[in-house]
């Protein structure tokens, strides 16, 4: 076979999630921007390579024209040939009302696979920034009252991602892990991945030393991961990788981000660590 051609194949293919590897997530908001910047798309490969970042959060637009669409598919198929995955990031304030909010996210799903449909180079999968908690009704400890709601989003985004061969991701709250048994279940079933937001442990300018920063993200993150599945069992149970943000930890970032990977190894429901954002590292942040 032609080996220019065989280059291409591979190209071609969207990289599976190994169970057996943490994730090393990366949010990149605004990719547009990010992509139209001089050797953008260099950059970010670049930066995943050299931060030891394995997959990729690319916002996608549900309003985008054929140029957009063209950048995208080059900017996967330069990670995928390094080895880091691509989801599509997806987000909403509302996808979790049934009715037409929910109707219009799953139409951006469908785009999704459409995408993955005209192009050789497509993304992994999809991952959900989808924020009820943010309207006022929903404000409040302990208020949960949209979950239901939110899970059925969840189901119906992965069955539409189940047909397409594309994996599921959302982001949650520590609120979402606060909620009752039946509640939890409900959440920890839903998707096969989910990814817990542990923002404001610490500051950059709290005063707290290295040490200190380090211990709260091993108890933090055991605590919450114990809080995820206390009385829950089984095969179908999503995977947890955690997030923490730049704010918090500034330089210091990797080296919480590496923590939480030797904090927690050796637990089978942890699935790695997210980190939030690439925009940060850019000037103008996000």
């Amino acid at each position: 076979m032609n080996v220019r051609l065989w280059l291409g194949m591979l190209g071609a293919l969207s990289l599976p999630a190994a169970d057996n590897v943490p994730a090393h997530g990366l949010w990149v908001w605004k990719s547009s921007s990010v992509l139209e910047a001089s050797h953008g798309a260099e950059k970010l490969r670049d930066f995943c390579q050299r931060e030891s970042v394995n997959e990729v959060y690319v916002s996608v637009s549900a309003n985008r024209d054929a140029s957009v669409d063209a950048g995208l598919a080059r900017l996967i198929g330069l990670l995928h040939r390094s080895n880091i995955r691509v989801e599509a990031l997806l987000s909403s304030e509302d996808a979790d009302e049934a009715g037409k909010h929910r109707e219009k996210f799953l139409d951006h799903v469908r785009g999704i696979v459409a995408f993955n449909q005209r192009h050789s180079d497509r993304f992994d999968g999809i991952h959900l920034d989808i924020e009820p908690q943010q309207r006022p009704e929903n404000k409040g400890a302990g208020n949960l009252r949209f979950l239901p709601g939110l899970v059925e989003t969840f189901r119906d985004i992965r069955a539409e991602a189940d047909k397409a061969r594309l994996t599921v991701d959302a982001d949650i709250q520590n609120k979402l892990l606060k909620g009752s048994l039946a509640e939890r279940r409900m959440l920890m079933t839903s998707l096969p991945r989910l990814t817990l937001m542990m923002y404001e442990l610490n500051s950059p300018g709290d005063g707290e030393s290295l040490e200190k920063k380090i211990e709260n993200v091993q108890t933090s993150s055991r605590k919450f991961l114990a809080m995820a599945y206390e009385g829950l069992a089984g095969p179908n149970l999503a995977k947890m990788s955690i997030a923490l943000r730049t704010p918090d930890y500034a330089e210091e970032l990797p080296r919480m981000l590496l923590t939480l990977d030797q904090a927690n190894r050796d637990n089978p429901r942890y699935g790695g660590w997210a980190r939030h954002s690439y925009n940060d590292t850019l000037t103008g942040g996000h």
